[in-house]
């Protein structure tokens, strides 16, 4: 049950680490060897993306394309000190939506295969994120831009973020990667956007704030703030407190103590956390969910309405109409499509 739970979550490699610090005392041998087993595998697989990695942003700077890596290994390389300790499954860019014709150009030239078709880039589509998977293989990039990135309340700051990104060494190398501002900013949005619904979120946050003494916690306040991503923040701060017993940063707990609204989601989310991405809430708790995400009020309803019908791939697909340019057939169908989709949950 352990490990099935710690592979729900994707905390398999802290688990493992912290039952190795014990020396897997009363750890069934069998479990131990899955659980070892799992790592040498991860490891293995964090090895082979790191040098697709390196292979797609050497391409990219050649054709001028600049890029951030975000989540994945970089996430573990900052929260935890140890690119391969928690789980991934691609590897994920931030760039520019204006370049992204170009990108996906140069991935294809690399032996790709994109989700998204040239045609309905063209068309100015905005899917949940641009998908290229190398054929016969499991390994697959994700392309994010500000406008796939959708969960920002008042946008994402693309130029900001460019402009504060930092060098970060990587396996031998340097990396370009949010600063450490933008990346708690980004992972506090992140968690929201998929309801906090596994603990590797809570655990990406709370180590963060553990184990990198040098973040300016008023700045990242202040970023937040700046794109309403405010309580988002907050919430992914006291989460880590409750859930893991993390500390708050001195400078944010009268600000996360004094948000009664966060303490409202905490003890939401807590009800649901345990089943991780298996009971998704219904359509009205998303819907609330949102609103009060987006701090509640106008500021709440808009964030709902805006995420409610900003079409994606989806909804094209359901339409039938990846191809061509439709958006306002396709913001109609989205709000039906999410009722059927998450209208039957209880």
């Amino acid at each position: 049950m352990l490990l099935e739970a710690a592979e729900e979550h994707s905390v398999q490699g802290i688990v493992a680490k912290r039952l190795e610090e014990l020396h897997f005392e009363n750890v069934p041998q069998e479990a131990r060897e899955k659980l070892q087993s799992r790592m040498r595998a991860q490891h293995l697989f964090t090895l082979s993306m790191t040098a697709e990695l390196f292979r797609v942003l050497n391409d990219f700077s050649s054709a001028g394309l600049e890029a951030i890596v975000i989540k994945g290994p970089v996430t573990s390389l900052v929260a935890y000190g140890d690119p391969a300790l928690r789980g991934f499954g691609d590897v994920d860019l931030l760039l520019r939506q204006k370049d992204i014709s170009a990108a996906s150009q140069r991935m294809q030239s690399q032996g790709f295969v994109p989700s998204v078709t040239d045609s309905a880039i063209a068309a100015g589509k905005i899917p949940g994120e641009y998908v290229f998977k190398r054929p016969g293989t499991n390994r697959m990039i994700e392309i994010h831009t500000e406008q796939t990135f959708r969960y920002y309340p008042a946008g994402m700051p693309i130029e900001m973020m460019f402009r504060r990104k930092r060098m970060l060494p990587f396996d031998g190398r340097e990396v370009p990667a949010l600063s450490l501002t933008d990346e708690i900013v980004f992972y506090c949005v992140h968690g929201a956007k998929d309801f906090w619904e596994r603990l590797m979120w809570i655990c990406d946050v709370a180590a963060i704030a553990k184990n990198r003494p040098e973040v300016d916690w008023n700045a990242t306040w202040r970023a937040a703030s700046e794109c309403g991503a405010g309580r988002m923040l907050t919430v992914g701060l006291l989460l880590g407190a409750r859930v893991l017993r993390a500390q708050l940063p001195p400078s944010m707990v009268e600000t996360v103590e004094r948000d009664q609204g966060a303490a409202r989601l905490c003890a939401q989310i807590q009800r649901w956390l345990p089943y991780g991405a298996g009971a998704p809430p219904s359509l009205l708790r998303r819907a609330l969910y949102r609103i009060s995400m987006g701090e509640g009020g106008i500021r709440g309803l808009n964030y709902l309405s805006r995420l409610s019908l900003s079409p994606t791939e989806e909804d094209w697909q359901a339409a039938g109409t990846h191809q061509g340019r439709s958006w306002f057939w396709d913001t109609v169908r989205r709000p039906f499509r999410l009722m059927r989709k998450y209208g039957s949950n209880n």
